[in-house]
């Protein structure tokens, strides 16, 4: 068990630095990865650490322990995403109600009518 988590955490940290790289993947989240990797590689070079932690924390079995550790991994970075996510729907919204706007504008230049701009969010030009 041990060789094979050595081998996943280097396939991992490998496959995180190629990503970041080639800027594949932002540093924010290759930062989470990294650790993680870490994390797996230390636990591969002293799996006594694995057992100590097993029966600090009073689980059966390092198994129990290692399946908990994923699912609050994996519910920390849904959680992370879904509120990306929700940044970027709004920052989309904002940028489709300027669009709208400016394409108003255009239009309103090409024909030749010169009035001024109404919307949400419009500053009437004071000069």
């Amino acid at each position: 068990m041990a060789i094979g988590a050595i081998l996943l955490s280097l396939l991992l940290l490998g496959v995180v630095i190629t990503m970041l790289v080639r800027r594949q993947l932002r540093e924010k989240y290759a930062a989470l990865w990294i650790i993680i990797g870490a994390a797996v590689l230390v636990l591969g070079i002293f799996p006594q650490l694995l057992q100590w932690m097993t029966m600090a924390f009073g689980f059966q079995l390092p198994a129990n322990l290692l399946f908990t550790i994923a699912i609050i991994l994996l519910l920390g970075v849904a959680l992370h995403l879904s509120w990306e996510l929700s940044h970027a729907e709004e920052e989309i919204r904002r940028l489709a109600e300027e669009v709208a706007i400016l394409r108003e504008a255009v239009e309103r230049l090409e024909s030749g009518s010169h009035r001024p701009p109404t919307g949400p969010g419009h500053q009437p030009n004071r000069s």
